[in-house]
């Protein structure tokens, strides 16, 4: 079968909402680093929300089968924990299909955006990342409000 995108065409527009959330593992000294706000490039969480947003409305171009949307609100929060990260991304649109894509891209973004900024912190003597992980990325709720039509 040949690689199609979807016809979407006789769905109805409704309102759509997804959340999805992931972490980023971190050493100890470096969360403490974020905490006392000592980060080099800046504040990690916030270039994480910032590209968080940037990454849900990037979808179409990085996802060649989504459907081009136009996002009515996206917000990442983050929360900084003992050993990281957890961030969380809230997407809206009314439309005729999901934003499941556009908040599991948004959550990917915001931690590697995270990974970024604190990379020369995370690294051993060999350059390496030994404990620096990004994991958990998933999708928490997804919501349709009304039907779809046939």
């Amino acid at each position: 079968m040949a690689v199609r995108q979807v016809d979407i065409s006789r769905k109805k527009i409704v309102r759509r909402e997804a959340v999805a959330s992931g972490r980023i593992k971190l050493k100890p000294s470096t969360v403490e680093l974020i905490k006392d706000g000592r980060i080099e490039k800046g504040d990690p969480l916030q270039i994480a929300r910032v590209a968080g947003i940037m990454g849900a409305k990037l979808v179409p171009s990085l996802m060649p089968l989504c459907h081009i949307l136009k996002l009515e609100h996206v917000e990442i929060t983050t929360e900084l924990k003992e050993d990281g990260v957890e961030v969380k991304a809230y997407v809206t649109a009314t439309e005729k299909t999901g934003v499941e894509m556009e908040a599991l891209t948004a959550v990917s973004t915001a931690l590697l955006n995270i990974w970024d900024v604190v990379k020369q912190y995370e690294k051993d003597e060999h350059g390496q990342y030994p404990s620096t992980v990004i994991t958990d990325i998933k999708v928490l709720r997804k919501v349709k409000h009304g039907d779809e039509g046939p």
